[in-house]
């Protein structure tokens, strides 16, 4: 037989036990964990699955819909999502649009763009282009085509982007500010073109758009910083594209920023310091306006404005609308219309002229405006104001109108014309030449030319007769006689009486010294007759004492002197 085995309930005996003797063995029976160490692992895996599962969503970025009109040089897989060359993301599909008029990019982007994809967010192909501003985007001939994003931190969330079709001028990295223009028409300006200060360049144009009423346009310009702080409320712009050429009086002016601002166009701006502005402030305008030149930008502008009618009866042609208005000199507003009329009574055409002045552009000593004074219009045309015609340039032939005062002109006064005041005119200088001209012709005109022209010739006949008669012939020939007989004459008192005259002189110059040493002051003839002379003088006072006696006592003729007494 074989022995019983542990573990089969019979307990082991001994080979002297009685077996009916020994006592049973009982079963202990232990409970086992209800978990198992051989669960332990896959519950491990399972967690570090849901923990990578978690992390992976939660890492995982944002993925956006790109609208372009084309894919070109996009594949989905491979072009990249780049900000400033750093790949932030990658096209996953392209899928055209349900009208066929685009394609629809879907890229996943990195977790980190999820707050900078908002409405203000831009996306565009970077692909090489040429334009007349530079050339941009060379690196992608070798890397290839790439989507650029220009991130935005304002704005509402969203995840559906239109696609530009060409670069942003200004990407959110640039430090700067945007003005806004506005001019009547956009003229060479394009995006890219130049913003000019001090013929430096400092910013550019990065948008325009027609205004809702379509009588202007809005033009967006950068200025990059620090140059953005030079803006101020005294600001001006004015468009610096192409070469402006222009002739007056100095002379021929030609202006022009750069060659790319004639190639593409520019801006240009300054801050205007005069004498009448009030001081920088910091409140800028929401618009700027866009000046057509520098003098238009530099010249000023003024709200108050005044309406005067001129007529003229001479010819006002180079008179435009536009032609300035001066006053001594100095420019002060504009001509507004120019019309031809004719007046039914008279038989006569005259011209009327609109003109535009800014009384504000006259300042009074303290700084005062002039006053809004009905009646000084008036004083002012009694005082001489008149309004006259002169050329502008003699070469273009431009006119404008010039008001001054003229004291010694008729006096006249203001009239009324379809609500206007009327300004006295005088004859442009042109025309008081003409009329003195005019005067001067009809003087020459009633002198009896054709009558002297008549007399003239028989004047020139009668000479040449006289010319050529026998008798002035004869005349010649006993003139030449004569003159024959002078020269003999001449020779003759030459060698025969010249040394006999030059010695009669010398006699003479012998006895006028004589004659000097006779009357000299020590002579004895001019002692003697000074001696006589005393005597003369001494006899005649003594006449003159017995004439006065006599005359006092005229009975001294018969009685003697003291006889009488």
């Amino acid at each position: 037989m074989s022995e019983p085995q542990m573990g089969q309930g019979v307990s082991p005996q001994g080979p002297a036990d009685n077996p009916s003797e020994q006592p049973v063995s009982q079963a202990i029976i232990r409970k086992r964990s209800s978990l198992s160490l051989v669960w332990l692992i896959p519950l491990v895996a399972v967690a570090i699955g849901v923990w990578l599962a978690v992390k992976t969503l939660s890492e995982k970025g944002p993925t956006v819909t790109i609208e372009f009109k084309t894919a070109s040089g996009l594949a989905a897989g491979q072009t990249k999502v780049k900000f400033k060359d750093v790949d932030v993301g990658q096209v996953t599909s392209i899928d055209v649009s349900g009208d066929l008029k685009s394609v629809i990019v879907t890229a996943e982007l990195k977790h980190a763009f999820a707050n900078f994809l908002t409405e203000n967010t831009k996306f565009w192909v970077e692909r090489p282009r040429v334009t007349a501003s530079g050339v941009s985007g060379l690196d992608t001939l070798l890397s290839g085509a790439y989507i650029a994003l220009d991130p935005g931190t304002e704005g509402r969330a969203k995840r559906s982007f239109e696609g530009l079709e060409e670069p942003p001028a200004i990407t959110t990295s640039e430090d700067g500010q945007q003005f806004v223009l506005r001019a009547p028409s956009l003229g060479s300006l394009n995006i890219g073109s130049p913003v000019y200060y001090r013929q430096i360049q400092v910013g550019q144009v990065v948008g325009y758009a027609l205004d809702k009423d379509g009588q202007a346009v809005s033009i967006e310009v950068f200025l990059s910083s620090p140059h953005d702080s030079l803006v101020t409320a005294n600001t001006r712009f004015w468009n610096a594209s192409g070469i402006d050429i222009s002739i007056s009086g100095a002379g021929v002016k030609v202006d022009t920023q750069s060659l790319l601002s004639v190639l593409i166009g520019g801006v240009s701006f300054d801050t205007l310091d005069t004498l009448d502005l009030d001081a920088k402030s910091d409140l800028l305008p929401e618009t700027f306006p866009l000046y057509a030149t520098r003098d238009a930008a530099y010249a000023k502008t003024y709200s108050r404005k005044q309406r005067y009618l001129l007529f003229f009866d001479g010819s006002v042609r180079g008179l435009n609308v536009g032609s300035p208005v001066l006053l001594k000199g100095i420019d002060i507003g504009r001509v507004l219309d120019v019309q031809l009329q004719f007046d039914r009574e008279s038989l006569r055409f005259r011209i009327p002229v609109l003109v535009e002045v800014e009384p504000d552009r006259i300042s009074i000593e303290g700084g005062q405006r002039v006053p809004e004074d009905d009646g000084l219009i008036d004083r002012l045309v009694e005082n001489g104001l008149r309004g006259q015609v002169k050329f502008e340039s003699l070469l273009t032939g431009d006119l404008y109108v010039d008001l001054d005062f003229y004291p010694e002109s008729e006096p006249q006064v203001v009239a009324s014309y379809s609500g206007y005041e009327v300004i006295p005119t005088i004859p442009t200088p042109l025309e008081a030449l003409t009329t003195k001209v005019t005067n001067v012709l009809d003087k020459i005109d009633a002198i009896p030319i054709d009558q002297i022209g008549k007399d003239l010739s028989e004047a020139a006949a009668g000479v040449n007769q006289l010319v050529n008669s026998e008798e002035l012939k004869g005349a010649i020939r006993e003139l030449e006689a004569s003159l024959a007989q002078v020269r003999q004459l001449a020779a003759k008192l030459n060698t025969d009486i010249a040394p006999e005259l030059a010695a009669a002189l010398k006699e003479s110059t012998a006895t006028l010294k004589s004659a000097n040493a006779m009357i000299s002051n020590n002579s004895p003839v001019y002692i003697e007759m000074q001696r006589m002379f005393q005597e003369v003088t001494s006899a005649a006072r003594s006449v003159r004492v017995i004439a006065d006696y006599l005359e006092r006592h005229p009975e001294a003729l018969l009685h003697g002197k003291g006889r009488g007494r």
